[in-house]
């Protein structure tokens, strides 16, 4: 019995050099990470170096740049306007598109920017073809920002939509103007209904 306060007192003082080391943690600043020197690190002046000027009302906003995405990749048969595209987004951008082949297995296509340009442009040669919006819906942190936007696609404007699905917006702000990281879609099939939510009126 004489030696159980003895006993308490050394646990209560390593409870309390506990509590004075975790304090001490977590004022003790963060040290940057170091990252290997061909890392590429580039300022909004090196991102804007390496693209089109953009037109100044496509990245004023969020809304603005979706929508830019959407009537830059929209018109008839022919050429689309590619400076404008490449000018919304980052230069390293990335194009993904996840589907169902014909077994029912999951396939997943994956562009850079020159490729998507390549492949749709071929598309966009020979057919019609316009894309518009329905909901938006964004979440963010800090200058990140995640926007889930369903879509409808048409051969020519008013038509009846051949396809809707939604696409995952990657976009960030860098103080200046907004920017799509990359584009990440899945389109509505009978055993992946689109959302009543996003289905719109």
């Amino acid at each position: 019995m004489k030696r159980f306060p003895g006993r308490l007192a050394f646990a209560f003082a390593m409870v309390v050099a506990a509590a004075i080391g975790a304090g001490a943690q977590k004022t003790e600043p963060a040290k940057p990470i170091e990252m290997p020197p061909s890392t590429p690190m580039m300022t909004p002046a090196d991102l804007a170096a390496k693209v089109p000027a953009p037109r100044p009302d496509d990245v004023k906003s969020l809304d603005a740049i979706i929508k830019a995405a959407y009537e830059s990749i929209s018109g008839p048969a022919g050429t689309r306007d590619w400076k404008r595209f490449r000018s919304i987004f980052l230069p390293q951008a990335r194009f993904t598109e996840v589907g169902k082949g014909e077994d029912g297995g999951t396939i997943v296509i994956s562009w850079g920017m020159e490729e998507f340009i390549r492949d749709a442009g071929a598309i966009f040669a020979k057919d019609a073809f316009y894309e518009n919006g329905i909901v938006n819906e964004a979440a963010g942190y800090g200058g990140m920002r995640q926007v889930l936007s369903s879509y409808e696609s048409r051969r020519a404007p008013g038509e009846k939509p051949f396809q809707r699905g939604i696409n995952s917006f990657q976009v960030l702000n860098d103080g200046k103007r907004w920017w799509i990281v990359s584009i990440f879609w899945d389109s509505e099939r009978p055993d992946n209904p689109l959302p009543e939510k996003f289905a719109g009126k």
